[in-house]
């Protein structure tokens, strides 16, 4: 992109390359510390509230969601506006300051809070990292090559994220899952501080805080209505239902208020480019079929095998293993001339196969399998998470660079939240067909044919599950063809020109 030819300039080789590694490093501290928690929740629980922590437990591990999901879209403007290296080191600071107060935290509420704090971090930590990872490639690098390879590792991440987890709080206190982000955060602040040379922003220019607000709302607002609708609440409650109306209601005036405000937070000008128009919808969708495939694996593996947690989380890493290698060699692929396109069509077409093969997965079916059947996932979703971010990227007009990248983020967060709502409501409504009167969390507790019959009944549901995660990675392989035939890169590279010289008009 010619946004990152200043960079170049400023920046020698070796300079380029510490920085980029400094970046995967923040990716992964990033994604680990949305998924870590979840395989800790038990000694946390035990040393901090015996009596009351379950009940707590699903504030732990949504605080530090909403709170990172919430402040996306004002990260990306924030970037565009003072610079991704001001922005990023605010952003490191403050995931350091959640880690540390989280790793000293002495009761539940005390956590909760401290992980919200973590999470305000977090938010910015992978979604201005792979602005930051933009603007140092060279503009003779290969086409995508900086953002292709933070989404692979930051998507190995997800699927690795519990198996450290569990091996942390298994070995070590469950403290260190918060105390082993300061060494590693410690070096990227100060790394980023002393090498990153990057383009200041535009300077201010009037920050759209009410946009920044309402979309802060509408998220939140759906991701709490997915988190409890059907678990906490019934979906026609009148907390469900109003808290429901309260979001559409953020939604539509977040809308008007990007197409009247000055600088937008999250211009709607966007979404006449299609490349970023299919992007953001792509990466929706493969956020609710990423959910599918990782949390229903687990269930399987857990309710249907009687695989131990730690154990399933093992299992995870052959899709890690897929998407790592193929990342890599999407990566060669796209610089001799291969079209995008054709790369997440690809993806798309072994995401579903490998779904729909998960969903005619029973009580018998060989472990070996689903491991290859996970390995053709990981290839699948290693094609589509890195591609995406690459293509928004290169399209975005230079001046908007950093709301394309966070615009991501925030939709595959948001993809995450329906496909989780959507999912355990399919789910419990195939399990109570077949199992009446009886609930997942009891199956564990039965013996002998009723065992039998109910888990026989959680198989149909959850391969019923992963049928519909086929569909939607499906209906990913139909968006991904509407992609233009043409490379992105010098569509990208026009519009970089224009902006300059817009901004060059300007200032005179």
């Amino acid at each position: 992109m010619a946004a990152t030819a200043p960079t170049a300039a400023l920046m020698t080789e070796p300079q380029r390359k510490l920085g980029m590694l400094l970046c995967l490093i923040t990716i992964v501290l990033a994604v680990l510390d949305m998924n870590i928690v979840s395989a800790a929740t038990v000694p946390i629980v035990r040393d901090l509230d015996p009596v009351h922590g379950v009940d707590r437990l699903p504030w732990l591990v949504s605080a530090f969601a909403l709170a990172a999901t919430a402040l996306l879209p004002l990260y990306g403007k924030l970037c565009d506006l003072y610079g991704a290296k001001r922005v990023l080191l605010g952003a490191v600071g403050t995931f350091l300051v959640g880690s540390a107060l989280c790793g000293a935290a002495q009761s539940m509420e005390q956590l909760i809070a401290f992980r919200a704090l973590q999470g305000i971090g977090g938010g910015g930590l992978m979604s201005v990292t792979m602005v930051v990872m933009a603007q140092l490639k060279d503009p003779e690098e290969e086409k995508g090559g900086g953002g292709g390879m933070g989404g692979i590792v930051g998507g190995a991440g997800m699927a690795l994220g519990p198996l450290i987890g569990a091996l942390l709080a298994d070995h070590l206190d469950w403290r260190w899952i918060f105390y082993v982000n300061l060494p590693f955060g410690l070096l990227v602040l100060i790394g980023a501080a002393v090498l990153l040379k990057l383009p200041k922003g535009a300077g201010r220019r009037g920050l759209d805080f009410l946009g920044a607000t309402l979309a802060a709302a509408f998220a939140t607002g759906l991701l709490l209505v997915t988190e409890w609708g059907g678990k906490d609440y019934g979906w026609t409650s009148p907390q469900i239902v109003l808290l429901g109306l309260g979001t559409l209601a953020s939604f539509g005036l977040f809308l008007r208020r990007q197409a009247t405000a000055a600088d937008p937070v999250l211009p709607l000008s966007l979404f006449r480019i299609p490349e970023i128009r299919i992007g953001f919808a792509v990466q929706g969708l493969v956020g609710m079929g990423l959910m599918g495939a990782i949390m229903y694996v687990m269930l399987y593996l857990q309710i249907a095998r009687g695989v131990a947690a730690t154990s399933a989380s093992l299992y995870l890493l052959p899709m890690a293993l897929g998407m790592t290698v193929i990342g890599l060699v999407v990566n060669r692929l796209t610089g001799r001339g291969v079209q995008v396109r054709t790369i997440l069509a690809s993806g798309a077409a072994c995401a579903t196969v490998a779904l729909l093969l998960l969903g005619f997965s029973g009580p018998e079916t060989s472990l070996w399998l689903v491991r290859a059947e996970l390995v053709l996932l990981g290839v699948g979703l290693g094609q589509l998470i890195g591609q995406l971010v690459s293509v928004v990227q290169d399209s975005a007009p230079a001046h908007q660079l950093g709301v394309a990248t966070t615009g991501i983020r925030f939709f595959q967060t948001l993809g995450s939240a329906l496909g989780a709502a959507l999912f355990g409501t399919v789910l419990a409504r195939v399990f109570e067909n077949g199992e009446p009167g009886t609930t997942l969390s009891s199956v564990g507790r039965l013996t002998g044919a009723a065992r039998v019959h109910a888990v026989g009944s959680f198989v149909d549901a959850v391969d019923v599950v992963f049928c519909s995660a086929a569909g939607v990675m499906a209906l990913v392989l139909v968006l991904a063809l509407r992609l233009p035939r043409a490379a992105v890169a010098p569509v990208a590279e026009d519009r970089a020109a224009d902006d300059q010289a817009e901004k060059q008009a300007l200032a005179a």
